[in-house]
Formats: structure tokens, sequence, C-alpha cells
């Protein structure tokens, strides 16, 4: 029997050991390690991969959203429209800008936020529409676009998980006042510790950010702004340009496996990940939905396989946002508290081989075989 581990970040290490342990060495001998030449490079060259002007790294994903909502104007008491079945992160930096959730339903085909509900959520106080483009699967664009447009609104994208991903040629990140990545090891670009970026094509937004990542310094020692520190150090930024360099080959074979899991299942009754043909989904994660999930993901443990579920409870019906938000409670969300209930993450990573892909995919057959 094999054993397959849900991620197993060790075989990207002792692949490209030689390389990381030069970074180290080159980063160490130079003697800078907070917002030095590493970083610069890294927030042109990130930006530019996502078809913005400026990136400002920050200290992590969380941060990023909490920033990028401060530096777009969000304040105390504003609503921001967002989902559920997200990460904690995603609420608790709106909760940090001050701000309220406001939480959409979504869309059960893509796990999304369903555009077509976000008009009944708008207020006199909305500010924003915070849509997280989920597991690397973009969100519409286009729908959200045109309502936040026709409002008013601020769009700031959560982009966590989509590192790469594209909506109708567009890289995801690129649609809004701003997008905010996160450098979470086991993010499709990931570093070895915490860290985030916030991308944008406004200058007046970059500055904003820049001025609040470090303790709102326009000159050291004197601050325009009241700001925090959340910085993306040097070493890290220095991994992270060099990962950059392999985020496509990692991205293309992430949606080789995912199409080898979709052959493979085809016809037993799972329900598949859906992305439309204008969308390139980079599967951070590949999530499934099946009947009997616990005695589903009991039966690939005993062979060998590890599952996750990605989130197996919604933000609002959490006891630390259930009075927090609007929406929240159970009921109020139906799909997404339906979803929930169903969803399987599978293992997929580069460097899955294709003899395990084979197996887990085997395994999952067996199942619903019997």
């Amino acid at each position: 029997m094999k054993k397959i581990a849900f991620g197993d970040l060790s075989r990207q290490y002792n692949k490209y050991r030689t390389e990381f342990e030069n970074i180290t060495r080159a980063v160490f001998e130079k003697g800078s390690f907070i917002l030095g030449e590493n970083v610069s490079k890294f927030e042109q060259d990130f930006a530019c991969f996502c078809e913005c002007n400026f990136g400002i790294g920050v200290g992590s994903g969380t941060e990023a959203i909490h920033l990028a909502l401060l530096a777009c104007g969000v304040k105390q008491g504003d609503e921001v429209i967002t989902v559920a079945n997200t990460a904690v992160p995603t609420v608790s930096a709106i909760r940090l800008a001050g701000a309220i959730p406001v939480f959409a339903d979504i869309d059960e085909a893509t796990y999304n936020m369903n555009p077509s509900l976000i008009e009944t959520l708008i207020t006199s106080k909305t500010k924003a529409i915070l849509p997280v483009h989920l597991y690397g699967n973009p969100c519409d664009m286009d729908a959200i676009t045109g309502i936040a447009k026709k409002h008013g609104l601020i769009i700031i994208e959560d982009c966590a998980q989509c590192h790469g991903a594209e909506f109708k040629g567009r890289r995801t990140g690129s649609f809004g006042g701003a997008g905010c990545f996160s450098f979470y090891p086991s993010k499709n670009l990931g570093a070895f510790g915490d860290g985030g970026i916030v991308v944008t094509k406004s200058e007046e937004i970059a500055e904003n950010v820049r001025l609040l990542r470090n303790y709102g310094q326009e000159n050291r020692y004197f601050s325009k702004r009241e700001g925090i520190n959340s910085r993306l150090d040097e070493l890290q930024a220095a991994y992270l340009l060099f990962k950059l360099g392999h985020l496509e080959e990692w991205n293309t074979r992430r949606i080789e496996i995912a199409g080898k899991y979709d052959e493979a299942f085809k016809g037993t009754g799972i329900i598949l990940p859906l992305h439309y043909k204008e969308c390139r989904h980079v599967y951070h994660l590949y999530v499934i939905r099946v009947k009997n999930r616990e005695k589903f993901m009991d039966y690939l443990e005993e062979n060998g396989i590890k599952t996750l579920i990605h989130y197996p409870f919604p933000i609002h019906l959490q006891e630390a946002y259930i009075n927090a938000g609007i929406g929240s409670g159970p009921g109020s969300l139906p799909v997404t508290e339906k979803v929930a209930k169903e969803i399987v993450s599978l293992p997929i990573y580069p460097e899955l081989n294709d003899e395990e892909i084979l197996y887990i995919s085997d395994v999952v057959l067996k199942f619903f075989s019997v």
C-alpha cells in the first residue's frame, strides 16, 4: 500500500536544494534582510506577472487584504461583500480594517461568489466587493466588475489561491483596485514561511499600502499616517524570485493532474470541479463533492491517501464571526451550507508522479464500485 500525503513540500526543496542553499548564502553574505534589493525586484516582477503596475510585499496574505482595504479607503463601519466558504483570514482582514463582512451565497457549480445575488446586498454603507478566487478558479469578473461600476464600489480581489489564474485572458489580481496574494508555503507560489503582496494599477493605492506596511513612514522615523509593521522580508523575497520562474511550469503540471483526475472519475457520480472555457483554473486545490463524505475519506485514509476539507465550517456559522457579519447564522446561505457538507480535497501538487495519481484514481474508483 502506498502512502500519499496531502502535500509534500520536502519534494520541492529536495529537487532545488542546491539553488535554495545558494540563495540563502547570498542573502546572508550580503547582510540586508528588510526591504532590500530582492524585495524590490520581486515586487516588480510579480506585479508584471499579474499585469499590474505596482507590487508591495507584505507580511502575509491576511495583511495584504487588511492593508488593501485601508489603502482603498474602507473605514470603520463600512460594509464589504464577500463569501463565507473561504479561509477565515479573508473575513478577519475585513474585521481588522474595522469593516463589516456581508456574506453572499455562492454559485453551486463553481463555489465562487454568485454575482446575481450581489445587488440584493448593497446598502448605503457598502464600500467594496471582495471576491475570492477559490481553489484557483477565477470568479466571474465581468459580472462583478459591472456591478461595482454601476454602484461606485471598489473591488479588492482575494487571490490567495490563484497565482497565475486567468479570466478571459487577464490575470487574476488585475481587475480591481487591488489584488491580494498569499505566499503561505503550500500555495502555488509559496515561501518558506509567511508572506504576501498587494498588486495594483493605481499609484495612489500602491503608495498607501507602502506607507501602511512600514509604520506609515515616508521617511525613516517620520510617519505620514498611522501604519503597522507588515513587510515581506528579503530572504523570502529571494526564494520567491527563484520560484516565480517555475510557477508556470508548476501550474501546468497541476492542470495536467486535474485533467487525469477528471478523465478517471467521469461517470462515477462524483461532482467534479467546474470551470468555464474563458477561465484558466490553476488548481491550488482539486475539490470534488461526494455523498457519504466521512466514509469516503476514511476509505482513502485506510489505503494510505490523505484528504482534507476546504472548508468544513463556513465562516458565517463560526462562533467568532456569527455576530460579526451580515448574513450570518444557520440557513442564511443555503448553497454554501450544502456544499460544505460534501466537498473533499484530493492531493494535487506538481511533484505528484503519474504512478501516484493512478493509485489515487484507482482507490477512488474502487470505493464507488463496491
